[in-house]
């Protein structure tokens, strides 16, 4: 963890795509606290990806100020689940390359008989 000298003013760390637990330390380590809306178990939450952040990295905002992030999109949002297909498109009809061969017969054609 990295001490920051007593300024009254400090800079933002970029929280977007770390885990909570990282996000926490980053944000004590810059002198800023954090706030996340979408969980209300936040000081508990370990392993979710943090997705939003405001204000942006690089801000300058007093020490001790909030910044909040966001676990999830909100609805209608950028994100959504992932793995999610449904619903599926029928797939290619049956035959496959039995539809592009000759009509089955005899292979070589008599001649002279």
């Amino acid at each position: 963890m990295r001490i920051t000298p007593k300024t009254p003013e400090v800079r933002v760390p970029k929280l977007v795509g770390l885990m909570a637990v990282d996000a926490r330390e980053a944000a004590a380590a810059r002198g800023v606290l954090l706030a996340a809306p979408d969980r209300p178990d936040f000081r508990r939450t370990v392993v979710d990806y943090v997705v939003r952040q405001y204000p942006l990295p690089d801000t300058e905002v007093p020490r001790g100020a909030v910044v909040t992030v966001w676990f999830d999109f909100p609805e209608g949002e950028g994100g959504g689940g992932a793995g999610v297909n449904e619903p599926r498109m029928p797939g290619p009809r049956g035959g496959g390359l039995q539809r592009e061969l000759d009509e089955p017969g005899e292979p070589y054609s008599v001649v002279g008989t």
